[in-house]
């Protein structure tokens, strides 16, 4: 209860969610009130009108129908479920001449008063005719004349509709006057209220029944807004006690809406969170063992010193013991005293090559040497690695092979990615040796592109490398064959340069036994 309390009390009051509710639905009703107003003030006039001009043609079209098609007895019936129904008033009747007078002759209903009817034939429609001797008119050619405010507003060829105000009644009509099949007249007539104050009145009524259904549901919403709210308390006080590391506390109502899902989504991550910690400390129990291995560090270290040691050993004596031999004047001969002196020089070179090397790979792997990533064409580094190198060649009596028709752009460190070509190429001449199919010396450089990859490979004719040797070449001092290796002034560091070099740009590099040689590549991006 306490975190529950303390969760309520952070929510200011103003930007309450109940009230935020409660807001929102007096705007959403009121809306609504404001927008059916509008448009019962726009639209409604009309809509009623249409709606009384179609049930008038309706009833015309009925008319015409049964009085052509039913007996006497039905017709009538038929015509007061008419006027009962639709709240209008039916009239048939027939005009004809007599003593050069128009008579008026009403054969529906036979209990209408004639005389009214001839009056507002006369008054409204046909004043300019007369009925036995009075002014009751109809007009001949078919023409019905406006008069004294009358509008028509439907005139179909078969009938025509005009709205009229009677001043005597005070009301509005809608009259159809028209001539039936059989040829009779027919005078159709229903009253037409005013529908701007039916209009304006049924606007007052919603307004008030909307102000009511705000009233009651701002209560409502009120009311039902704690069953939203009190749950969110609740997931504001978990949340709080994950904070502070207690993942014991769950939500365990059980909803399938929205609020049920962010419990739910809470449950999980304070699972997540305690087992993420669970592997923090597992992870620092890792480290102490790491720094335990810390030791093990330090041996491989003197290990590196000792095969620097071991590596260096050799050509420092072969100095020393020759130069000393220069100093006793142990020959006064001068083609050995020149011996004496070349074989110093190369070994003072090999000694200064492979410090150079330790050099590049102690940078590489501390990463002080950075990369830096360029784009340029792999086909013209390669090529000028080969020309570079064609006195190696000619030494080795080998002609490299290498084919390309059009640049391969791609983007990597060119330094390192020379020295990688180098380093593989120098490889493959210390190793090359006639193949056993051909009986030639082979060295073959390949670009290969696939999937935005670039793959380049360096292969000889010689000697496979032993399969359990294969994963050990890339290591520092290893040599495969010690004799030979020293025999072309080996160190057993280039390869190591070559991992060093592809991890650091994060590419894939390997080696390959072939048929007759051996096959080393590397592979570098096209795209940045």
């Amino acid at each position: 209860m306490a975190g529950r309390n303390d969760g309520e009390r952070a929510i200011d009051p103003r930007h309450s969610m109940k009230w935020r509710l409660v807001a929102l639905l007096i705007g959403i009703v009121g809306a609504i009130i404001l927008f059916c107003t509008i448009i019962n003030s726009l639209f409604l006039e009309g809509y009623y009108e249409r709606t009384k001009l179609d049930k008038l043609g309706d009833v015309y079209n009925k008319v015409n129908e049964t009085y052509t098609g039913l007996t006497t007895d039905d017709v009538e019936l038929t015509f007061e479920q008419l006027m009962t129904g639709q709240n209008i008033s039916i009239y048939i009747y027939n005009t004809y001449i007599l003593s050069s007078q128009i008579v008026v002759s009403v054969t529906y209903p036979d209990n209408i008063d004639v005389e009214m009817l001839k009056r507002d034939l006369q008054k409204y429609y046909f004043p300019d005719e007369t009925f036995n001797g009075a002014s009751y008119g109809i007009p001949s050619g078919g023409g019905i004349v406006r008069n004294r405010g009358n509008e028509k507003i439907v005139d179909n060829g078969v009938y025509k509709i005009y709205r009229r105000y009677d001043q005597r009644l005070e009301a509005n009509y809608l009259e159809l006057l028209g001539t039936l099949d059989s040829g009779d007249n027919v005078f159709i007539r229903t009253n037409f209220d005013n529908i701007s104050e039916s209009a304006g009145i049924a606007n007052k009524f919603f307004a008030y029944v909307g102000l009511l259904g705000i009233v009651f549901g701002a209560i409502a919403m009120y009311i039902t807004g704690d069953k939203f709210t009190k749950p969110l308390v609740r997931l504001t006080h978990i949340t709080k006690e994950i904070s502070e590391l207690n993942f014991d506390v769950r939500y365990e109502e059980k909803r399938k809406d929205e609020i049920g899902v962010l419990g739910e989504s809470i449950n999980t991550l304070s699972d997540k969170l305690e087992s993420t910690i669970s592997e923090l400390k597992s992870a620092n129990l890792e480290l102490t063992k790491d720094i335990e291995k810390k030791q093990q560090i330090d041996d491989m270290r003197r290990e590196f010193l000792s095969d620097v040691t071991h590596e260096l050993k050799t050509p420092i004596a072969l100095i020393q013991g020759y130069a000393e031999g220069l100093k006793d004047n142990i020959s006064d001969d001068e083609e050995s005293r020149d011996y004496y002196c070349d074989v110093i020089i190369d070994e003072s070179g090999k000694m200064n090559n492979m410090v150079k090397k330790l050099l590049t790979l102690s940078h590489i792997e501390s990463g002080t040497d950075k990369v830096e990533f360029e784009r340029f064409d792999i086909n013209e580094l390669i090529t000028s690695v080969l020309r570079s190198m064609k006195m190696m060649f000619d030494k080795c009596e080998v002609v490299p092979e290498f084919n390309h028709d059009k640049p391969v752009f791609v983007w990597a460190d060119e330094y390192h990615t020379e020295e990688v070509v180098t380093n593989y190429v120098s490889n493959a001449l210390n190793h090359v040796e006639p193949s056993a199919i051909t009986g030639k010396k082979e060295i073959r450089v390949t670009v290969e592109q696939e999937n935005d990859k670039a793959r380049i490979s360096v292969y000889n004719t010689g000697e496979q490398i032993p399969e359990a040797d294969i994963g050990k070449i890339w290591d520092k001092f290893y040599k495969v064959d010690k004799a030979r290796t020293r025999a072309y002034g080996g160190s057993g560091i280039g390869l190591s340069i070559v991992k060093a070099i592809m991890e650091s740009m994060n590419q894939d590099f390997g080696v390959k036994n072939m048929e007759d040689g051996v096959l080393f590549y590397f592979e570098l991006d096209m795209k940045s």
